[in-house]
């Protein structure tokens, strides 16, 4: 069936008033007419309000990389070489029985000192005294029988052969009096070296063998710490120089020492020499305790102080971020012109903002001259009031643009 449009109406008029009917229902104000638009969201913004730019005021579209800064100051600064080892004394000594005997005196206990050549222990020696008795007796008989024989050589009664057997057995009684001696001498056990008996292992009355372990003998004069100093580190190093050593034991407290030895070769394998530092006994350290060795080897009294945790690391350098402030003049006239250029132009708007120059960085190489626990000194390229990136910086380069956050420090 056909649709037959009016002889008075035409597709055209109806096509018109079609879109006219439309224009009307896009206008602008035709959704809140009559009620003024009760949705907040379509009120126009008051006057002097701004979109929400970010949190805290903060552009969403700022490059500029966030850091801390600090700024280098001179102060004192102390090389100090650190090392962990366990102290050791040299001399000490384990003293053996040399005989197999039943013990009948026990002169020492655990902690007495002892001199050299003192006696410790005493074992039953009756047959060794009998020994050595015998000997003697037939001894003095030899003497006197060679003196005859002597005689009557001198005289030539004898035949040569008969001096010269008196002449043997004189020499071998000789000999096994000397045995008979060394087999007593057995008996008593004696201090091989002055120090104190730091363990007993023998008791009164105790059958013992040969080769029994009897004593630990320490020398607490000869407490020693040995450490592995880098070869770089040689040259600010010298015997008599003063160390300090830190125990647990004594909550962190101080000891004094001093450098002893240095070793005359650098190990190939790691590179460091052994350096024996001393210990008087006054110190009150122990052998086997775990002590750390601190060596002074260099003090500045007016160096220029950056903070390691500035410094970056890359391969065998060390790089610090120094701020480069660009002209204050340069940045308050692009504020003014800022001011007076239509709106649109962000970048002069950021700078009318408050007129801060534009903040940038420069890679600087740092060569150490001396370092602490917190600061290094640098050789040359940095002057005291320079100020140096501390956090963020990780993600810089030579020239990126910052700007400051937290508190410089």
């Amino acid at each position: 069936m056909h649709r037959v449009w009016p002889a008075a109406a035409s597709p055209r008029v109806f096509l018109g008033l079609l879109l006219l009917a439309l224009a009307l229902a896009l206008a602008p104000g035709c959704s809140s007419a009559g009620g003024g638009g009760d949705n907040p969201g379509d009120e126009p913004a008051a006057d002097g309000e701004t979109a929400d730019d970010g949190e805290d005021g903060e552009d969403p579209d700022d490059e500029r990389v966030p850091v801390e800064v600090a700024t280098i100051e001179r102060g004192r600064i102390e090389e100090v070489l650190r090392f962990s080892t366990n102290l050791e004394a040299e001399s000490e000594v384990q003293v053996f029985s040399q005989a197999a005997r039943l013990v009948t005196g026990l002169y020492v206990e655990e902690g007495d000192d002892v001199r050299k050549g003192q006696t410790l222990l005493r074992l039953q020696d009756d047959q060794q005294r009998t020994q050595v008795q015998r000997v003697e007796s037939q001894l003095a008989k030899a003497s006197r029988e060679y003196e005859r024989q002597q005689s009557l050589f001198e005289q030539q009664l004898i035949s040569e052969q008969a001096h010269n057997e008196a002449t043997y057995d004189l020499e071998q009684l000789e000999l096994a009096l000397s045995d008979a001696r060394r087999e007593l001498g057995y008996t008593e056990v004696r201090a091989p070296i002055s120090g104190t008996v730091t363990q007993r292992l023998v008791n009164l009355g105790d059958q013992i063998t040969v080769n029994q372990h009897l004593f630990d003998i320490v020398d607490f004069d000869s407490i020693v710490a040995r450490i592995y100093v880098p070869e770089k580190s040689l040259p600010r190093l010298a015997p008599g120089q003063s160390a300090q050593l830190f125990s647990a034991a004594f909550g962190g407290e101080a000891r004094r020492g001093q450098v002893d030895r240095i070793a005359p070769l650098v190990d190939s394998r790691s590179g460091t020499v052994k350096v024996t530092v001393a210990i008087p006994r006054s110190a009150d350290l122990l052998p086997g305790m775990y002590v750390t060795v601190e060596l002074l080897t260099a003090v500045h009294e007016s160096a220029l102080l950056v903070p390691k945790r500035a410094l970056v690391f890359d391969d065998e350098q060390i790089f610090v971020f120094r701020l480069r402030e660009g002209a204050p003049e340069a940045a308050a006239a692009g504020s003014d012109a800022g001011e007076e250029d239509a709106e649109g132009d962000e970048d002069a708007q950021d700078g009318a903002a408050g007129g801060e120059p534009a903040l940038t960085v420069e890679r600087l190489l740092v060569r150490p001259l001396l370092e602490d626990r917190d600061n290094v000194e640098p050789a040359e390229g940095f002057a005291a009031g320079d100020r140096i990136v501390v956090a963020g910086q990780a993600g810089l380069k030579d020239g990126s643009e910052v700007r400051l956050v937290g508190t410089e420090g």
